[in-house]
Protein backbone atom coordinates (compact mmCIF):
# COMPACT_ATOMS: atom_id res chain seq x y z
CA UNK A 1 0.00 0.00 0.00
CA UNK A 2 1.35 3.70 -0.75
CA UNK A 3 0.37 6.27 1.67
CA UNK A 4 -0.96 9.44 0.66
CA UNK A 5 2.11 12.25 0.86
CA UNK A 6 1.13 14.06 4.60
CA UNK A 7 -0.89 11.45 6.13
CA UNK A 8 -0.52 11.01 9.86
CA UNK A 9 -1.69 8.31 12.21
CA UNK A 10 -2.96 5.18 12.44
CA UNK A 11 -5.39 4.71 9.77
CA UNK A 12 -4.15 7.48 7.62
CA UNK A 13 -6.14 7.17 4.14
CA UNK A 14 -4.11 5.19 1.29
CA UNK A 15 -4.42 3.44 -1.77
CA UNK A 16 -3.60 0.18 -3.67
CA UNK A 17 -0.88 0.29 -5.67
CA UNK A 18 -1.21 0.86 -9.44
CA UNK A 19 -4.30 3.15 -8.82
CA UNK A 20 -3.43 6.47 -10.09
CA UNK A 21 -4.13 9.41 -7.07
CA UNK A 22 -5.35 12.40 -8.69
CA UNK A 23 -8.19 14.62 -8.05
CA UNK A 24 -10.93 16.20 -9.96
CA UNK A 25 -12.35 19.76 -10.54
CA UNK A 26 -15.28 21.11 -11.84
CA UNK A 27 -14.87 20.42 -16.23
CA UNK A 28 -14.94 16.45 -14.53
CA UNK A 29 -17.87 16.50 -12.06
CA UNK A 30 -19.87 19.05 -14.06
CA UNK A 31 -20.22 15.97 -16.82
CA UNK A 32 -19.97 12.79 -14.35
CA UNK A 33 -22.51 14.47 -12.10
CA UNK A 34 -25.48 14.04 -14.37
CA UNK A 35 -24.60 10.19 -14.38
CA UNK A 36 -26.51 10.92 -10.68
CA UNK A 37 -30.01 12.99 -11.86
CA UNK A 38 -32.06 9.61 -11.72
CA UNK A 39 -32.16 8.06 -7.62
CA UNK A 40 -29.96 5.37 -7.20
CA UNK A 41 -30.39 2.43 -4.31
CA UNK A 42 -28.26 4.62 -1.63
CA UNK A 43 -29.85 7.93 -2.14
CA UNK A 44 -33.12 6.41 -1.75
CA UNK A 45 -32.00 4.51 1.40
CA UNK A 46 -29.96 7.92 2.44
CA UNK A 47 -33.48 9.68 2.43
CA UNK A 48 -35.52 7.11 4.51
CA UNK A 49 -32.54 7.03 7.15
CA UNK A 50 -33.11 11.55 7.64
CA UNK A 51 -36.50 10.73 7.16
CA UNK A 52 -36.62 8.64 10.57
CA UNK A 53 -34.21 11.01 12.18
CA UNK A 54 -36.54 13.65 11.46
CA UNK A 55 -39.50 12.29 12.13
CA UNK A 56 -42.18 15.60 12.33
CA UNK A 57 -39.64 18.00 13.57
CA UNK A 58 -38.45 21.62 11.36
CA UNK A 59 -34.62 20.11 10.38
CA UNK A 60 -32.17 22.01 8.51
CA UNK A 61 -30.22 19.45 6.33
CA UNK A 62 -26.30 19.92 4.37
CA UNK A 63 -26.19 17.46 1.86
CA UNK A 64 -21.88 17.68 1.15
CA UNK A 65 -20.95 16.59 -2.57
CA UNK A 66 -24.62 17.02 -3.51
CA UNK A 67 -24.36 16.46 -7.10
CA UNK A 68 -27.71 17.36 -9.06
CA UNK A 69 -29.04 17.30 -5.64
CA UNK A 70 -31.49 14.76 -6.47
CA UNK A 71 -32.01 14.06 -2.63
CA UNK A 72 -34.10 17.13 -2.28
CA UNK A 73 -36.74 15.39 -4.57
CA UNK A 74 -37.45 12.44 -1.50
CA UNK A 75 -37.00 14.63 2.04
CA UNK A 76 -40.38 15.69 3.18
CA UNK A 77 -41.42 19.64 4.14
CA UNK A 78 -40.11 19.65 7.24
CA UNK A 79 -36.13 18.95 6.47
CA UNK A 80 -35.11 22.06 4.48
CA UNK A 81 -32.83 20.96 2.00
CA UNK A 82 -28.96 22.90 1.15
CA UNK A 83 -26.35 21.54 -0.77
CA UNK A 84 -22.85 21.90 -1.23
CA UNK A 85 -20.79 20.82 -4.36
CA UNK A 86 -18.32 21.54 -6.99
CA UNK A 87 -20.54 22.01 -9.85
CA UNK A 88 -23.77 22.88 -9.13
CA UNK A 89 -26.04 22.27 -12.42
CA UNK A 90 -28.86 24.30 -11.78
CA UNK A 91 -28.39 27.08 -9.25
CA UNK A 92 -30.77 27.72 -6.35
CA UNK A 93 -30.48 29.98 -3.01
CA UNK A 94 -30.08 26.34 -1.76
CA UNK A 95 -27.19 25.49 -3.34
CA UNK A 96 -23.54 26.05 -2.79
CA UNK A 97 -20.95 25.91 -5.28
CA UNK A 98 -17.39 25.28 -3.88
CA UNK A 99 -14.26 23.20 -4.33
CA UNK A 100 -14.21 21.15 -1.14
CA UNK A 101 -10.93 20.12 -1.90
CA UNK A 102 -9.55 23.44 -1.65
CA UNK A 103 -12.71 25.63 0.58
CA UNK A 104 -14.18 24.36 3.85
CA UNK A 105 -17.55 22.21 4.18
CA UNK A 106 -19.62 25.42 5.55
CA UNK A 107 -22.98 27.21 3.57
CA UNK A 108 -22.86 30.77 4.85
CA UNK A 109 -22.59 31.03 8.76
CA UNK A 110 -25.36 28.40 9.11
CA UNK A 111 -25.52 25.70 11.68
CA UNK A 112 -27.33 21.92 10.38
CA UNK A 113 -29.50 19.22 12.37
CA UNK A 114 -28.23 17.09 10.16
CA UNK A 115 -25.22 17.03 7.49
CA UNK A 116 -24.99 13.92 5.12
CA UNK A 117 -22.04 12.77 2.78
CA UNK A 118 -22.92 10.31 0.85
CA UNK A 119 -20.61 8.70 -2.02
CA UNK A 120 -17.91 11.89 -0.74
CA UNK A 121 -15.16 10.25 1.38
CA UNK A 122 -14.05 8.51 -1.84
CA UNK A 123 -12.74 11.40 -3.22
CA UNK A 124 -11.17 13.09 -0.41
CA UNK A 125 -7.75 11.49 -0.41
CA UNK A 126 -5.51 12.74 2.26
CA UNK A 127 -8.37 15.94 3.50
CA UNK A 128 -10.56 13.30 4.62
CA UNK A 129 -9.70 13.94 8.56
CA UNK A 130 -9.95 17.78 7.39
CA UNK A 131 -13.10 17.26 6.21
CA UNK A 132 -14.76 15.04 8.99
CA UNK A 133 -13.35 17.93 11.12
CA UNK A 134 -14.93 20.96 8.97
CA UNK A 135 -18.10 18.80 9.64
CA UNK A 136 -18.69 18.60 12.81
CA UNK A 137 -18.02 22.41 12.90
CA UNK A 138 -21.43 22.87 11.20
CA UNK A 139 -23.27 19.84 12.98
CA UNK A 140 -25.78 21.71 15.58
CA UNK A 141 -24.87 20.02 19.24
CA UNK A 142 -28.22 17.43 18.82
CA UNK A 143 -27.35 16.87 15.49
CA UNK A 144 -26.83 13.72 13.87
CA UNK A 145 -24.21 13.12 10.92
CA UNK A 146 -25.03 10.49 8.42
CA UNK A 147 -22.11 9.28 5.98
CA UNK A 148 -21.30 6.09 3.61
CA UNK A 149 -17.96 4.45 3.01
CA UNK A 150 -16.94 1.57 -0.35
CA UNK A 151 -16.83 -1.27 1.37
CA UNK A 152 -13.46 -2.51 -0.31
CA UNK A 153 -12.91 -5.90 1.46
CA UNK A 154 -15.69 -7.33 -0.67
CA UNK A 155 -15.20 -10.70 -2.43
CA UNK A 156 -15.48 -9.10 -5.63
CA UNK A 157 -14.04 -5.41 -4.52
CA UNK A 158 -14.70 -3.07 -7.93
CA UNK A 159 -12.83 0.31 -7.82
CA UNK A 160 -14.57 3.29 -9.37
CA UNK A 161 -11.67 4.63 -11.06
CA UNK A 162 -11.81 8.43 -9.81
CA UNK A 163 -11.46 7.59 -6.24
CA UNK A 164 -8.31 9.09 -4.33
CA UNK A 165 -9.04 7.44 -1.16
CA UNK A 166 -8.97 3.47 -0.54
CA UNK A 167 -8.44 1.86 2.82
CA UNK A 168 -9.82 -0.92 4.74
CA UNK A 169 -13.29 0.02 6.68
CA UNK A 170 -11.32 0.02 10.17
CA UNK A 171 -9.35 2.69 9.08
CA UNK A 172 -12.45 5.01 7.67
CA UNK A 173 -14.16 4.22 11.29
CA UNK A 174 -11.00 5.50 13.02
CA UNK A 175 -10.73 8.82 11.38
CA UNK A 176 -14.61 9.22 12.09
CA UNK A 177 -14.28 8.37 15.88
CA UNK A 178 -11.82 10.64 16.16
CA UNK A 179 -14.34 14.23 15.62
CA UNK A 180 -17.58 11.66 15.94
CA UNK A 181 -19.51 9.15 18.32
CA UNK A 182 -20.36 6.62 15.80
CA UNK A 183 -24.17 5.39 16.93
CA UNK A 184 -25.06 3.30 14.12
CA UNK A 185 -22.85 1.62 11.47
CA UNK A 186 -24.94 -1.28 8.93
CA UNK A 187 -24.43 -2.09 5.26
CA UNK A 188 -25.98 -0.05 2.61
CA UNK A 189 -26.95 -3.13 0.94
CA UNK A 190 -25.25 -7.24 0.38
CA UNK A 191 -24.65 -8.46 -3.11
CA UNK A 192 -22.61 -10.63 -4.63
CA UNK A 193 -21.60 -8.29 -6.95
CA UNK A 194 -19.40 -4.98 -5.84
CA UNK A 195 -22.61 -3.43 -6.77
CA UNK A 196 -25.49 -1.74 -5.07
CA UNK A 197 -29.20 -3.88 -6.22
CA UNK A 198 -30.72 -3.13 -9.06
CA UNK A 199 -33.43 -5.97 -9.60
CA UNK A 200 -36.67 -4.37 -7.78
CA UNK A 201 -37.48 -7.60 -5.51
CA UNK A 202 -33.91 -7.40 -4.15
CA UNK A 203 -34.06 -3.50 -3.90
CA UNK A 204 -37.31 -3.81 -2.17
CA UNK A 205 -36.14 -6.67 0.75
CA UNK A 206 -32.75 -4.72 1.45
CA UNK A 207 -34.15 -0.89 1.20
CA UNK A 208 -35.02 -1.11 5.27
CA UNK A 209 -32.78 -3.64 6.45
CA UNK A 210 -30.45 -2.60 8.42
CA UNK A 211 -28.28 -5.59 9.92
CA UNK A 212 -24.93 -6.43 10.39
CA UNK A 213 -24.76 -10.05 9.26
CA UNK A 214 -21.02 -12.12 10.76
CA UNK A 215 -19.58 -12.92 8.56
CA UNK A 216 -21.75 -12.50 5.63
CA UNK A 217 -21.71 -8.60 5.75
CA UNK A 218 -17.54 -8.10 5.80
CA UNK A 219 -17.66 -9.97 2.42
CA UNK A 220 -20.81 -8.92 0.38
CA UNK A 221 -21.67 -5.91 1.69
CA UNK A 222 -21.54 -3.30 -0.66
CA UNK A 223 -21.00 0.31 0.99
CA UNK A 224 -21.72 0.90 5.03
CA UNK A 225 -23.56 3.67 6.70
CA UNK A 226 -22.18 5.34 9.40
CA UNK A 227 -25.24 7.34 11.88
CA UNK A 228 -23.31 9.49 14.22
CA UNK A 229 -23.32 12.38 16.78
CA UNK A 230 -21.25 14.93 18.54
CA UNK A 231 -19.71 13.26 22.09
CA UNK A 232 -21.45 13.62 24.84
CA UNK A 233 -25.05 14.73 22.91
CA UNK A 234 -27.94 12.98 23.83
CA UNK A 235 -29.28 12.78 19.95
CA UNK A 236 -28.32 9.01 20.30
CA UNK A 237 -31.70 8.83 22.94
CA UNK A 238 -33.32 8.84 19.40
CA UNK A 239 -34.30 5.91 18.14
CA UNK A 240 -31.62 6.10 15.22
Amino acid sequence: MIVFPGSRGQGAPSISAGHEVRYYKKDFWSKENLKFTRPHFRLRKASHIVRGIAGTRELDLLDVGCGPATLMNFLPPNVHYYGVDIAIQDPAPNLLEADLLQEPIRFGDRTFDIVLAQGFFEYMGEHQDEKLAEIRQVLTGHGRFITSYVNFGHRNKSIYWPYSNIQPMAGFRRSLSRQFRIDRSFPTSHNWGHSEPNRWFMQAAQMHLNLNIPVISPMLAVEYFFVCSLPGSVAARHRW
